[in-house]
């Protein structure tokens, strides 16, 4: 499933096709949503910004599409008027100047003013968007230093999936952060010391960001750039651990683990991220 730096790749292409000129048309498929298009229909889409995997496109008018793609949405940039071949169920189209943003399958999608973003069951409940440009660096570090230190005795493996705390860091990111900090994903706060906790907290702003910037690679650039060279698939070098199992460690050879922590798959390497 997409994690915050896929959700950032998709808000920028929506800015990029639709912010900016007037609307020219807005189209939602549930009806109790259609009242809403006239209000937003000839507005500016000012931004769209992304909190976890929801996203918020901000009209000039004080109104704002909440949308969250959970498990099948997907959206799609088109020219106008071409609209594509799919069975998918066209759920929202936001028509631009030239381009459109069309959302597919997902059936979670809101307007919102300011008093419904702050009052939303969903967005109250999450941290500071890892991925969210608003977000300011130092005040996110001190923020996860003192989530850490606060659940002290929880496994990191799970706080790092707590969108609670901070959101945008899912599945991949959470084993990639992990290996990068040396840090076992059984590992507790209270079991490290100060300096490893400001290494994984530094390792989850700046993994994000790389993945972010390189359409999903958090392994080390010169080597993914050498194994695609050599005709490796994006697969084979895109991650440090994440989905190698029984591959050796790029750093020491070991041989990759994939567990279960908090529920999910994680992959480490017993060498470099000893217990």
């Amino acid at each position: 499933m997409p994690e915050g730096p896929e959700i950032r790749r998709a808000a920028d292409r929506i800015e990029r096709a639709i912010a900016g000129p007037l609307i020219e048309d807005v189209q939602f498929a549930f009806d109790h949503l259609q009242s809403y298009e006239s209000d937003l229909i000839g507005q500016r889409v000012l931004e769209v910004e992304t909190r976890g995997k929801a996203m918020l496109t901000h009209f000039d008018n004080g109104l704002s599409i909440y949308s969250h793609n959970q498990l099948y949405g997907v959206w799609m940039i088109r020219k106008k008027n071409n609209f594509p071949q799919t069975r998918r169920q066209l759920r929202l189209a936001i028509h631009g100047d030239e381009k459109m943003a069309l959302l597919y399958s997902a059936s979670s999608i809101e307007v919102l003013d300011k008093k419904g973003i702050k009052n939303h069951s969903f967005l109250g409940g999450l941290g500071p968007d890892v991925m969210n440009k608003r977000t300011q660096k130092r005040t996110l570090s001190n923020r996860l230093i003192k989530q850490l230190e606060k659940h002290k005795r929880r496994q990191l493996c799970g706080s790092l999936l707590d969108q609670k705390m901070v959101c945008g860091i899912g599945n991949y990111l959470r084993s990639e952060i992990l290996f990068l900090a040396k840090l076992h994903p059984s590992r507790r706060p209270v079991d490290c010391t100060k300096e490893e906790l400001k290494s994984l907290v530094k390792l989850m702003i700046s993994v994000p960001e790389q993945s972010y910037k390189t359409g999903g690679i958090t392994n080390d650039l010169k080597r993914a750039e050498q194994l695609k060279a050599q005709g490796a698939r994006k697969s084979h070098y895109r991650h440090w651990v994440f989905a190698r199992k029984n591959q050796p460690c790029y750093v020491c050879g070991e041989t990759i683990i994939k567990s279960t922590f908090a529920g999910r798959r994680c992959y480490h390497c017993p060498r470099c991220q000893k217990l």
